[in-house]
């Protein structure tokens, strides 16, 4: 009992209790949303107790990786590595989605769905922040053999989400939290141009060869709305223009939570997952999507302070990693939900519904919390 009191102590006086305090707040306000959003559903109650369940599995992890060193699991970035490329590779075997997304992401185990994507983007911050931080320490950081070691990691990686599972939004994740890790690493500027050419290069014959007919409309729609008829049910901006006119419908102070007449008549699909935030938008009203966004911010920024003042590089890539997974996210998600970018099924963290996304939250803010409790160094050097 002693040693339990005395760990408790610790974590109250050593772990990021802000961050922990400003990650529950999002969830907690994430699951009154569900809750409304999903009130009028025959699956009501098994939702709510699904996500509750996972918030304290978060919460679980969240403490857990606050104790752990990040070097000690960095160290196992070869492990790590093969860990989640077989994860991946499982859902060639036993993925399954939905007709309307086309995808492959989920896993279904005990009756419980569960989206290797989302995990392994844990694993790949770390794995890319371990390559970053060993190459920086022999001073070989910008030499041509590591550059392609880390490119050919994310290559595995990516290619794996794109091509078996279909999962383009999650697999844009990937892109930016990579862009992030290298430029806060010290990558030069010349590299960067490279790699943008390159892209630009390939770009041709991705579209051509491993999109689909849905995913290149999804795509298009916002820039070319007249490609595509705003009327269809199953249109792939439909979602997007019922979204749009959830949240202009709430204005201000919004309807009312549980009164929304677009979120209570099941007018938006999928709205409890990767709408979330149109119901925010309708029934709270630009106060409730403004407190949001603002929450989102501040665990952003904390992210990033907390990498700041860490004592090694390692400490600061897998913060920044961390930091970058989340502006991705909520900037996908939310722009989908304007209308202002692509439909790629992309969730809000810690708000949207579904237990692999609030899981990962919370486990990657333990990670930052790790580092954190950490001793700091007398100075901080900036990379």
């Amino acid at each position: 009992m002693r040693k339990i009191l005395r760990s408790l102590s610790r974590f109250l006086h050593e772990a990021d209790i802000l961050l922990f305090l400003l990650c529950l707040i999002c969830a907690i306000y994430g699951l009154i949303l569900i809750s409304s959003v999903a009130r009028n559903t025959i699956t009501h109650g098994s939702e709510i107790y699904v996500q509750i369940g996972a918030i304290i599995l978060g919460i679980a992890l969240f403490v857990l990786f606050s104790y752990i060193d990040i070097d000690i699991i960095a160290d196992k970035s070869v492990f790590l590595l093969v860990f989640s490329a077989l994860f991946l590779s499982t859902l060639y075997f036993w993925g399954y989605g939905t007709e309307d997304t086309g995808n492959r992401a989920w896993l279904r185990f005990l009756g419980i769905g569960i989206q290797p994507a989302e995990i392994v983007k844990i694993t790949f911050i770390i794995i890319i922040a371990r390559m970053l931080s060993n190459h920086k320490e022999r001073k070989t950081l910008n030499s041509i053999m590591p550059l392609l070691q880390i490119v050919l990691v994310f290559a595995l990686l990516f290619g794996l989400i794109v091509v078996i599972s279909a999962d383009l939004g999650t697999a844009l994740v990937y892109v930016f939290i990579l862009v992030v890790i290298l430029f806060v690493g010290g990558i030069k500027l010349r590299w960067f141009a490279l790699g943008i050419a390159v892209v630009a290069g390939i770009s041709p014959l991705v579209w051509t060869n491993f999109l689909t007919e849905k995913q290149k409309n999804r795509i298009l729609a916002p820039l070319f709305p007249d490609l595509v008829d705003p009327t269809k049910l199953d249109g792939v901006m439909w979602q997007a223009r019922q979204s749009v006119k959830a949240i202009r419908g709430g204005g201000f102070l919004g309807q009312g939570l549980g009164k929304g007449v677009m979120t209570q008549s099941a007018a938006i699909p999928g709205q409890r997952t990767d709408f979330i935030f149109s119901a925010a938008g309708e029934e709270l009203g630009f106060v409730g999507c403004l407190l949001i966004v603002l929450l989102l911010i501040a665990i952003i920024i904390r992210c990033i302070y907390v990498g700041i003042k860490s004592n090694n590089t390692l400490g600061l890539l897998v913060c920044s990693g961390v930091a970058a997974m989340l502006i991705a996210q909520t900037f996908e998600n939310i722009g989908m939900c304007l209308g202002i970018l692509p439909v790629v099924g992309i969730t809000l963290p810690f708000y949207s519904y579904g237990g692999s996304s609030i899981v990962t939250c919370f486990a990657a803010m333990g990670i930052v919390s790790g580092v954190k409790m950490r001793p700091k160094p007398a100075r901080f050097r900036i990379l």
